[in-house]
């Protein structure tokens, strides 16, 4: 169960191989005491069922990046080698051009300023700006980070996304089962979809808003029959 907390709560987090997500921090070591784990924002406390991951669930308005968290930006400016992208933080996040898949000094990608692109955060500090990459950084393969072409970006509360990234939410089966589409997720409140006519675009991006907890927070019973009402 989830547990209601606020800044500077203390969190009893302990794993071998713990990995911390939006909204807690690891305090340093004092003296002999062991690096303490407490709460940066007010939210929900959560973890996964092994104990490995916590996490505080909050639907802020603005998105706070965090390590390892997927995004959708968009290039703002080109710096040199690499690339200013607005993530919808406080801070634009940086690009290197040599942060995609096969990338060599001589063979980087020519995004233009409005390109979108699925990225990773791979840095997050509070007194540095965010840093991006787009391929995994394990297998250094892209796995679907890139530039994203075509579509139509959806702008949605935080708290949508992290919805439609739950597998075991309704919205997107129920939208595939209807006709084919493509979507990306991101954590940061942007979601882009893709579908064959405009028509399905844009049925997908009014489901979107009509679900989200911050538009008409419908239900799936509700969101079945208004999708029924729309011309797909």
């Amino acid at each position: 169960m989830s547990a209601t907390v606020l800044p500077g709560t203390t969190v009893p987090a302990q794993h071998v191989n713990l990995k911390l997500g939006p909204g807690l921090t690891q305090n340093s070591r004092t003296n002999d005491a062991s690096p303490s784990i407490v709460t940066t924002r007010a939210g929900s406390l959560n973890h996964s069922s092994n104990g490995s991951k916590w996490w505080v669930e909050s639907n802020s308005r603005r998105y706070v990046p965090a390590p390892q968290e997927s995004v959708i930006g968009v290039i703002v400016q080109k710096v040199g080698d690499g690339f200013r992208v607005d993530i919808g933080s406080a801070h634009y996040a940086s690009l290197d051009g040599l942060a995609f898949e096969g990338a060599t000094k001589r063979n980087k990608p020519n995004l233009k300023i409005g390109c979108l692109v699925y990225a990773r955060v791979s840095l997050a500090h509070k007194d540095m700006d965010p840093e991006l990459e787009c391929f995994d950084a394990q297998t250094r393969k892209a796995e679907g980070f890139g530039e994203v072409k075509g579509g139509f970006l959806v702008r949605c509360s935080l708290k949508m996304c992290r919805d439609l990234l739950d597998p075991k939410h309704f919205l997107l089966p129920l939208l595939g089962a209807r006709f084919p589409l493509e979507a990306a997720v991101g954590m940061n409140g942007r979601v882009w979809v893709s579908a064959k006519v405009p028509k399905q675009i844009i049925a997908i991006s009014r489901c979107i808003e009509a679900v989200d907890p911050d538009g008409g927070g419908m239900e799936e019973i509700d969101a079945k029959a208004f999708l029924g009402t729309l011309d797909v």
